[in-house]
């Protein structure tokens, strides 16, 4: 699985600069697939409704099928020690899923091992992740910015496309004939 991900503090525009690089990147013939990242514990079945209850029951993976959506809900795997589960293990349960894709862009995720972009903005008045992260391999700003790796207009989708296939080192599709 082909994994880039796209970091940056709270209203940098991580979201924003994710939808327009998947509209961009599907459009030049690709398959995009997305992971959105949290560190908060939220419930993303509903309660109290039958895949919910399925889960509550026990059920060691609950799906829900449907004429316009499908999900699985699963556990992460948890260590025999009764540890948390690793990153990398993480990901790689979802490697199935994504077999069909190109390229997956994670939103956010700043703890895992890969490789990152980081959106930064001055006027949000953060200092950029890229000073301290050294995964991080490019930055996306339309401000100035000092840093030992690339930086990327914001305003420029081509470029940060063209960026984001080079470091995942997927040939861009218009380039390839």
């Amino acid at each position: 699985m082909k994994r880039i991900h796209i970091l940056g503090r709270k209203n940098h525009g991580k979201t924003t600069l994710l939808v327009e690089l998947v509209e961009h990147l599907t459009a030049c013939g690709l398959r995009v697939g997305t992971i959105k990242h949290t560190h908060h514990a939220h419930e993303l079945d509903t309660p109290g409704k039958d895949s919910h209850r399925h889960r509550a029951a026990g059920a060691s993976v609950s799906a829900i099928l449907s004429r316009s959506l499908n999900a699985v809900f699963w556990p992460p795997e948890l260590p025999k020690n009764g540890g948390e589960a690793t990153t990398a293990n993480r990901y790689a349960a979802f490697e199935p899923h994504f077999a069909g894709c190109d390229l997956v862009l994670v939103e956010g995720d700043t703890t895992c091992e890969g490789t990152k972009i980081e959106v930064w903005r001055r006027a949000v008045g953060s200092e950029p992740m890229a000073l301290s992260d050294p995964q991080i391999r490019a930055v996306v700003t339309d401000d100035p910015l000092d840093v030992a790796v690339p930086c990327v207009l914001r305003s420029d989708i081509r470029a940060i496309a063209a960026t984001v296939l080079a470091l995942a080192g997927i040939e861009h599709p218009a380039t390839s004939a």
